[in-house]
């Protein structure tokens, strides 16, 4: 007599066995990172950047190379002088530092004839004329008093334009005030990042 309570290995191998259901999408490992360049369902489309072609011939492969290097640089160097802060070294990088900038390039600057007076005083010292000597002497400290004092004026600006527009800065005022006075002293022309607003401009 067959017992109730045993069942035969065959039924349990059908009950086991079921129906297999192919998952519609691949299922990917738990943290599983895509390759550079493999699309997503986030990312469709496959961004691999296309190698460019490296000539076989030494002398042209060297040409290329410093073609490459020559549109670099020449890249690098309009971007600092427009001021792009993916250019600019760390002195000069922030919106703080362009503020700074524009109010110097704003105005008229007493330090942009710093050095064209000292070459018109070391012109007077050399004359064998004691007055003229004297004279010199005396314009180069006139120049140096001014100087003095359009700085100071050009650091009270800073410091009341700087912290009106960007009230939680983290920049030393001391260390604005001497890139300021820096920047007042030389050429126009000759600023680096290159002048963005004119003489008389509101900033």
């Amino acid at each position: 007599m067959p017992s109730l309570f045993r069942r035969k290995p065959a039924d349990l191998v059908e009950d086991e066995v079921g129906e297999v259901v192919e998952p519609t999408e691949p299922v990917r490992a738990k943290g599983y990172t895509p390759k550079k360049g493999e699309a997503t369902p986030k990312r469709p489309v496959a961004n691999r950047r296309v190698a460019e072609a490296v000539p076989k011939d030494p002398k042209a492969a060297r040409a290329l190379n410093r073609q490459r290097r020559s549109e670099e640089a020449r890249e690098r160097r309009e971007g600092m002088m427009n001021g792009d802060d993916r250019y600019l070294t760390v002195r000069d990088k922030g919106p703080v530092r362009r503020y700074v900038r524009d109010i110097v390039d704003s105005r008229r600057n007493v330090g942009s004839i710093f050095f064209i007076g000292t070459v018109a005083v070391l012109a007077l010292t050399v004359v064998p004329n004691l007055r003229v000597q004297v004279f010199g002497n005396l314009l180069f400290l006139a120049m140096v008093l001014a100087i003095m004092v359009d700085s100071v004026l050009l650091a009270r600006r800073i410091k009341q334009r700087v912290t009106a527009k960007f009230p939680k800065h983290t920049e030393r005022l001391t260390q604005l005030y001497f890139y300021a006075i820096m920047r007042s002293v030389s050429f126009r022309r000759m600023r680096i990042p290159k002048p963005q607003v004119q003489p008389g401009d509101r900033v």
